[in-house]
């Protein structure tokens, strides 16, 4: 994996869109995942999907 840190020096280039880009990005990446695979990923697959259960949009 690459480092995507800014060195000091493009710090200083860094527009504030840019930095809070950055760093929403990275709090987005900390985040728990959910778990992969196994009991968790079949339970998700055989729900319902969200849209199917809808009588008055059939004829």
């Amino acid at each position: 994996m690459t480092d995507d840190a800014p060195s000091k020096d493009a710090g200083e280039t860094e527009t504030p869109i840019q930095r809070a880009l950055r760093l929403k990005q990275a709090a987005i990446d900390a985040r728990p995942k959910p778990p992969r695979g196994g009991r968790f990923q079949r339970e998700q697959s055989a729900r319902v999907a969200s849209g199917a259960s809808k009588p008055w949009m059939k004829k």
